[in-house]
């Protein structure tokens, strides 16, 4: 299916992420991605860029695969997928959506 929005997407989206265990593994992996982001900026070791996709990537493909047993929005809707995991990590750190 082709999404015209980010708003017709996200729904998709958090379809695609229905167990509260996949949503945890993303929210631990986008979390570690910003802990990797600022050592970047401190320390200005690329190193800590690779780490962070690692990271953020890692933890995430490895719920689709372990838990959730789909295939990961990434493959087909890049930027909206990216778009969409951080307005998860934002909604599960503010109490919109449970963690």
């Amino acid at each position: 299916m082709k999404y015209d929005s980010f708003a017709a997407f996200y729904p998709f989206y958090l379809r695609e992420h229905a167990r509260r265990a996949t949503r945890r593994l993303h929210f631990v992996g986008s979390a570690l991605g910003l802990l990797c982001l600022a050592a970047l900026v401190l320390t200005g070791n690329g190193w800590w860029l690779a780490a962070g996709l690692v990271c953020g990537y890692g933890f995430a493909w490895m719920a689709h695969m372990l838990v959730e047993k789909n295939r990961p929005a990434t493959f087909r809707y890049p930027l909206y997928s990216f778009m969409g995991d951080w307005k998860m990590f934002w909604q599960m750190l503010t109490g919109r959506l449970r963690f």
